[in-house]
């Protein structure tokens, strides 16, 4: 049973700073240019709208006066929950196009009520070239939300942002994932003394897309479902320039679309957003098509004939490992809220949502296929300015979610490891090159007649 995707534009801005005293970010635009590349048709995806986000308007905010637009993101945030939340009410995979960072605010909150109403947690596979970890507990200051977004899910920072609805955190440290962050991040011992678990591009280069891809599963193995976070300036300049914040030492589009594909080829992936893309930058529109070549090819699981339904696995039980992960015991997916499921027409017996009242979310449990349960194995100071390049970068047995992926046994098949390739930094060449196999052409926009790469004048 084949997954049908939503597209759901998010065309915030609102947590980067102007790049100039009369200019607002580029990154808004995003969807709109995804969407003249044909990804809509391409994906044979559900057009679910855009959701308008408040007007860009700094006023007199300046350092020290907490994020700027909070009011205004912690609102936004609210209505891109309930957007996401109906998607996911129709068993559908939700494709979020930013917009900046700051609309992850969003994606959480929905994943936390969705995980409240299912009675298990929800995880974060944060695919970024900078962590995003910002926040009062390390820095002088707060800005941008866009680069601190990472901070903010985790519950650090201001509460209008960090704990909206009184939920806090919307994802807990040891159910987060960051991958592709540079070697020299920041905060990157941040992170590793909060215990949230990361992958830099060294790491993530040399162990293959693929089998980080598998590598994620596994570090999410008690989550219920988790979701998937992508910066499109995880990739080097070289290939993506169009970006708020480009830093050198990225990963390439092939690697992008293997990690992509590796990451959604399950059931528990419960959907994908898509950020930072600035189309002011892109004048041509070659990294719009770029980017939808990379995301139709990595999306291809979810929208695949034989791909398994959105499904979410129960809730842990009360015991826990020595590492404090606790473990699901085995069963099928339980009901939430008393609700009795409803077999459809496929076979897959979703749970009618109950409608969101007193902050419960209007989500279904996704069970798998009647005639097959879903089980789980049983087991034991600093005076940068927010929105600036400098901002943003601070700003065996069976897998526990089952077999990876056709993906990536093929790629790493009998011939060996897969490919990585060429360093992305090696330049621009990388930015055309050839599909996977088995992959369809019609799926592939063509490079330009002249084979040339499109101009990157004006990238900071």
């Amino acid at each position: 049973m084949m997954r049908r995707i939503a597209v759901l534009d998010a065309p915030s801005n609102l947590g980067l700073r102007p790049p100039t005293s009369t200019s607002v970010p580029g990154c808004g635009k995003a969807p709109g240019a995804l969407r003249d590349q044909g990804l809509l048709a391409r994906l044979r995806a559900r057009d679910a709208g855009c959701l308008t986000p408040p007007r860009y308007d700094p006023g007199d905010w300046r350092p020290g006066d907490g994020v700027c637009h909070a009011r205004e993101i912690a609102d936004y945030s609210v209505a891109l929950a309930e957007r996401i939340g109906s998607i996911i009410d129709r068993s559908e995979f939700p494709l979020v196009l930013g917009g900046d960072c700051s609309i992850l605010l969003g994606s959480a909150l929905a994943m936390h009520r969705l995980g409240e109403a299912v009675g298990g947690r929800i995880g974060l596979v944060f695919v970024d070239g900078h962590s995003d970890f910002r926040h009062p507990g390390n820095a002088s200051y707060v800005g941008a939300a866009a680069g601190e977004d990472l901070a903010l899910v985790t519950g650090r920072g201001q509460a209008d942002l960090a704990a909206i609805e009184g939920r806090r955190p919307y994802f807990r440290d040891i159910d987060v994932v960051v991958l592709g962050i540079r070697a020299q991040d920041e905060y990157r011992l941040d992170l590793q003394a909060a215990g949230i678990t990361t992958r830099p591009v060294p790491a993530l280069r040399a162990e293959g897309a693929a089998r980080t891809a598998q590598w994620a599963h596994e570090q999410l193995a008690d989550c219920a479902g988790y979701w998937v976070h992508i910066d499109v300036d995880v990739l080097d300049p070289a290939v993506m320039p169009a970006v708020d914040a480009p830093d050198p030492g990225g990963i390439a589009f092939a690697e992008l679309e293997i990690l992509l594909a590796g990451l959604v080829d399950t059931p528990h992936c419960l959907g994908v957003e898509l950020t930072v893309f600035d189309p002011d930058y892109d004048p041509d529109g070659a990294y719009a098509a770029e980017i939808v070549n990379t995301v139709v090819a990595g999306l291809r699981p979810v929208s695949a004939p034989t791909a398994s339904p959105p499904r979410l696995l129960p809730g842990p039980s009360a015991s826990a490992t020595p590492s404090g992960r606790s473990r699901a015991a085995v069963s099928s997916v339980p009901s939430a809220g008393g609700v009795s499921p409803v077999t459809s027409a496929g076979g897959v017996s979703p749970v009618p949502s109950a409608r969101r009242g007193n902050g419960r979310p209007e989500v279904p449990v996704m069970p798998a296929p009647a005639s097959s349960p879903a089980l789980v194995p049983e087991s034991g100071g600093d005076d940068r300015q927010p929105g600036s390049q400098a901002d943003h970068a601070e700003d065996v047995p069976p897998p526990p979610f089952g077999p990876v992926v056709p993906v990536a046994a093929a790629l790493d098949g009998p011939t060996g490891p897969e490919p990585v390739g060429p360093p992305a930094s090696a330049g621009p060449g990388l930015l055309r090159r050839a599909p996977l196999a088995g992959l369809d052409p019609d799926d592939m926009l063509p490079a330009p007649e002249d084979g040339t790469s499109p101009s990157t004048a004006g990238i900071a």
